[in-house]
């Protein structure tokens, strides 16, 4: 494949950054020719109310795309890993050259660890050999959260309908919390005894953000939600 990183203005919320971003998308779960799960702590309603649908991702164009780049990571790692490192080392000069920092997400679509990934196949330390770039992501994996405290990689915790007593553990380590809200409803202003903001208003507003709640509308088939993903 050509390109694996897609630029962000691709997105809606993206779009509003501060940052120029980038983004890879894959195929989540397990949507793939393999069955192997790219979203290994998903839970049910996750999977039905997945973000894959939402936006530009309901168009089957762009769904096909986003399982070809998972078939290429699948079934072809190494030079899956070594074009990423690749285009992430060609972001990392423009930045340089613009004396203005990128924007990177690896997992627009997917939770994997492909930091340590890319590291382990290319050599390429992402976090410490690319210093013009910023990596956040949401996940659900609470390790992972842990695991990336105090780095170049923001992470944002991910509320699903089983996971609220990690929520309150990211929170007290200093990571934000994304929760997805009725779309019907005004967001609170408090949740889980944490400040809530809008999380809507730009992509990386985690970046600056420590323990906090992102709230998030429910798009999509979110909005259809009644296993309790979304807070009513």
């Amino acid at each position: 494949m050509k390109k694996l990183i897609s630029k962000g203005t691709t997105n809606a919320k993206t779009a509003k950054n501060f940052l120029e971003t980038h983004i890879l998308y894959l195929s989540p779960y397990t949507q793939n020719s393999k069955g192997i799960n790219l979203c290994p702590n998903a839970t049910q309603s996750c999977i039905l109310a997945c973000l894959f649908t939402a936006g530009r991702g309901a168009f089957n164009s762009i769904q096909e795309a986003r399982k070809n780049r998972t078939e290429f990571y699948l079934n072809n790692r190494q030079q899956f890993c070594e074009q990423i490192a690749k285009e992430l080392i060609l972001l990392n000069k423009k930045a340089e050259k613009n004396g203005k920092k990128i924007a990177v997400r690896l997992n627009g679509t997917s939770d994997l660890d492909l930091i340590a990934i890319v590291k382990n196949r290319t050599g390429l330390d992402i976090l410490n050999d690319l210093s013009n770039l910023v990596f956040y992501d949401y996940t659900k994996i609470l390790g992972k959260v842990l695991k990336y405290k105090g780095t170049n990689y923001k992470l944002t915790f991910s509320r699903t309908e089983e996971n609220e007593a990690d929520c309150l553990t990211a929170l007290q380590n200093g990571a934000p919390v994304a929760v997805v809200f009725d779309h019907k409803k005004d967001l609170p202003t408090n949740y889980l005894g944490t400040a809530v903001i809008d999380g809507d208003e730009a992509d990386d507003l985690m970046l600056e953000s420590g323990s906090i709640i992102l709230g998030l509308k429910a798009k999509g088939r979110a909005k259809k939600d009644v296993l309790g993903f979304v807070v009513k």
